[in-house]
């Protein structure tokens, strides 16, 4: 099986492997019906909490990041792209399925001992590349769940995981920088465990005699502002209890670094044949403890040094890409799992530190709002052999990318296939400039677009959340906005237009019932 490392491991399972020669070379002879030249490389880029106004290309000037901005340059900027919800893990699930997360219990946030969520055989975005005889790799943070129901086995072989819904190689963390276990999983085992020392994790009660933040504040070297004050790693505590496996622990400052490094490997094993990479950075998601060459950079705390540190990881890629002369072949595709969070959970001066910098941009709202910050988020597509440089202001989603990229290497799809997903690959290689005619957006409630207008369902939570201070977009009358005419959503229309109101409900309620609404 190709491994991350840049040393080449296989599988001593035959069989499979000369059924994937087979599958190759029976879609390579498809291919060449498909595409007139080579296959491109496809690059999927996933930045953690990257807001739709922290690039420079997307108007930031506190800040710049000029290895985004050399994507948007060279590629297609869209102003409309969504995440398909306003937190990660169901952002995650629905790219990878190409089903909205709603419609899946247990998709929420993941604790990081969760088993995995998408279930091995089903069609995935990693098992469609495979398929059309990419070699498939995911570098970064997974926090789609590992193991059986009740959670992996830490200290043997991790099962099922990446390599059982896709992809051929995978250098991961099992959830987020907060979460325990703060280790790396390379394959099916975590990097590094002495078996004599193996690691037990518990998000249900305090285990074994390691320190914790709420207990231990003079061990920290960061903070928390509201929870993560458990199992104490590398200075800082976490959300959930841990002990054992210390060879394997990670060094938070490194994980930039040990990531990027992974990826670039990944494209340097595979330049010979197509491959497919989905590099999942955990900057700017908290802890932000960036590398020591980073740190103080930006002048906005952390969180900025953290930005910057992303974009130095984007434009390793693209160095890669340009060294190994594949960057005319390859598709790229950048954007972010959710919205824009200052506070989230740490005292890194992020708030106090933030300036003029507007991390939603003109946008209201931000991680886990219904208000448009939520979930539209940068979004660009760079290929040099057939995307123009430009701007595209159609609607886009994430969970669309399965059924395009199905479509583009001329793949079918069952009935039962990406239940939420559509082709749009003619709006992302900038063919046309009309995606998708509505859209469902997940945070608090349900949202639904419809060309510019917006539909919030009516809800009676809090305004605004008591931890990271953002504006949820509950109200309990319900919302509706005409974003071509206000895209702060300032101006609630609900009263003015109470025909649509009812109407984008009911559609809204259809498509939750209805199980399905792509192709």
């Amino acid at each position: 099986r190709p491994s991350i490392s840049t040393s080449q491991t296989w599988s001593t399972d035959i069989i499979s492997a000369m059924r994937h020669v087979l599958l190759s070379v029976l879609l390579t002879a498809l291919s060449t019906t498909v595409f007139a030249q080579p296959r491109p490389n496809v690059v999927l880029i996933y930045m953690d909490d990257l807001g739709y106004g922290d690039p420079s290309s997307y108007g930031a000037t506190r800040i710049r990041t000029p290895n985004i901005d050399r994507l948007a340059k060279d590629g297609l900027r869209f102003t409309d792209a969504h995440s398909p919800a306003g937190t990660c893990t169901p952002s995650r699930y629905a790219l990878m399925t190409g089903e909205y997360a709603f419609r899946k219990k247990g998709t929420g946030i993941l604790p990081g001992d969760a088993a995995l969520i998408v279930e091995p055989g089903r069609t995935t975005l990693p098992s469609v590349m495979k398929k059309a005889g990419y070699v498939t790799g995911v570098v970064g943070k997974w926090h789609l769940g590992l193991g059986p129901q009740g959670g992996p086995d830490w200290n043997g072989e991790i099962r099922p995981g990446p390599l059982d819904v896709g992809f051929d190689a995978a250098f991961i963390m099992a959830a987020t920088g907060d979460r325990v276990p703060t280790v790396y999983i390379e394959n099916r085992r975590v990097v590094g465990l002495d078996p004599r020392d193996p690691i037990t994790v518990s998000y249900q009660k305090k285990i074994g005699d390691w320190p914790t933040g709420r207990e231990n504040p003079d061990l920290l070297t960061m903070h928390p502002s509201h929870g993560h004050d458990m199992t104490i790693v590398n200075g800082v505590s976490r959300i959930g209890w841990m002990t054992g496996g210390k060879a394997a622990l990670w060094k938070d400052e490194d994980m930039a670094d040990l990531f990027t490094s992974k990826a670039v490997a990944f494209i340097e094993q595979h330049r010979n044949t197509p491959f497919f990479l989905y590099f999942a950075t955990h900057d700017l998601h908290v802890p932000r403890v960036p590398h020591p060459r980073f740190a103080g950079t930006s002048g906005m705390g952390p969180r900025g040094d953290a930005l910057l540190e992303g974009d130095w990881s984007v434009g390793e890629i693209l160095n890669a890409l340009d060294r190994l002369k594949l960057a005319d072949n390859t598709l790229v595709i950048f954007t972010s799992d959710n919205g824009p969070v200052v506070d989230d959970g740490y005292k890194d001066e992020a708030v106090a530190k933030l300036g003029d910098h507007k991390p939603a941009g003109p946008l209201r709202g931000g991680k886990g709002s219904n208000f448009e910050a939520g979930t539209r988020v940068p979004f660009i597509v760079r290929w040099p052999r057939e995307v123009k440089p430009g701007v595209s202001n159609a609607l886009v989603s994430q969970v669309d990318l399965l059924t395009s990229l199905a479509a583009f290497t001329g793949q079918k799809l069952t009935d039962a296939d990406a239940p939420d997903s559509f082709d749009v690959m003619s709006a992302l290689l900038g063919k046309t400039g009309t995606g998708r005619d509505h859209l469902v957006q997940q945070a608090t409630v349900l949202s639904l677009r419809e060309g510019t207008w917006k539909f919030i369902e009516p809800s009676k939570g809090p305004r605004v959340t008591a931890n990271t201070d953002i504006e949820t977009g509950n109200d309990p009358g319900g919302q509706l906005y005409d974003l071509a005419r206000d895209l702060g959503e300032r101006q609630n229309l609900a009263t003015q237009y109470p025909e649509r109101m009812r109407e984008m409900a009911a559609r809204l309620a259809q498509i939750r019932e209805m199980g399905r609404t792509g192709r």
